[in-house]
């Protein structure tokens, strides 16, 4: 067994990709889990060795976990949230079979057990108890709203609250958060650890949006939409994305962040970026930036 060697399953997506890199950047060896192998390749080169698989393919989750220390495991079901419980359960029984030292597993700040009459709640509260019933040392981590998202809610010149949403968030950075995840792998007293994500400032998601549009989109205009008029507006456009969406949107608009966040920021760092360090970011990395620069010498 490497003790610096780290499989991440769902190493490609928008918040695996930032964890993979840092584990990377920190020193570790990494395996990246996936179904597309091409895809990994275009983001990673060979920066990381690449493994084909499935979690619902034990088989295949039994070959890459042998000979790690760590899984790190960043999934998402999509249209069937289940296969987000399916799959932690098999990854932990390869855990346990590969002998690994430390699970770590991307959760949420809203999953407890008041919450699992919402399908995707109830299917992280359900693969955290896999984990904790595994026997394997591990970091559950529970973040709150990721600033990485923000750009999903803005379509051309409008960016669209769906329904009254009046929680405030500690909206958190996917590069605070991979810091953290990092570290969490080096400290001892990490394992066995529920983590509370949280960044440095509370924001309603109207007032998130608006400070993002106002820097990355300032021809975009923020607006709320009823959540009975966005079940209007999906059923008579067919928007299935839009239909799809609502049960999330119902659920943010009555459950906001829980746990306390002190622990995690002790032993791993508080998260540091603000939404307008993010933003700036954003602005500097956008093709139209980047062109203007280039065009300016």
């Amino acid at each position: 067994m490497h003790a610096n060697s780290i499989v991440v399953i769902g190493g490609t997506g928008r918040l695996g990709e930032p964890v993979t890199r840092r584990l990377r950047a920190d020193g570790y060896v990494v395996r990246v889990f996936t179904r597309s192998p091409e895809k990994a390749r275009a983001k990673f080169s060979a920066e990381c060795e690449i493994v084909v698989g499935d979690v619902e393919d034990q088989l295949s989750l039994d070959v890459a976990l042998k000979g790690c220390h760590g899984v790190h495991i960043n999934l998402d079901g999509g249209p069937d949230p289940d296969l987000e419980r399916r799959g932690v359960e098999n990854i932990t029984r390869a855990a346990v079979k590969a002998g690994i030292q430390r699970i770590s597993y991307l959760s949420g700040a809203t999953v407890s057990e008041e919450n699992c009459w919402f399908v995707g709640t109830h299917a992280k509260f359900h693969a955290e108890a896999a984990i904790r019933a595994s026997g394997v040392p591990y970091s559950i981590f529970k973040p709150t709203f990721f600033m990485e998202s923000l750009p999903s809610y803005v379509r051309g010149k409008r960016a669209s609250v769906i329904g009254h949403q009046p929680h405030a968030w500690h909206w958190v950075a996917a590069a605070d958060y991979a810091r953290m995840v990092s570290r969490a792998y080096a400290a001892s007293a990490a394992a066995n650890k529920d983590f509370y994500v949280y960044g440095p400032q509370p924001y309603t998601l109207r007032e998130a949006l608006q400070k993002y549009c106002a820097i990355v989109h300032p021809e975009a205009t923020v607006g709320n939409l009823p959540l009975w008029a966005a079940s209007m507006l999906a059923r008579l456009t067919r928007q299935k994305e839009l239909e799809a969406l609502l049960p999330f949107f119902r659920y943010t608009e009555k459950s906001g962040e829980k746990g306390d966040p002190t622990e995690a920021n002790t032993l791993l760092g508080a998260p540091t970026t603000t939404l307008e360090q993010w933003c700036e970011s954003q602005l500097r990395s956008s093709p139209i930036c980047i062109k203007a620069r280039t065009d300016s010498g």
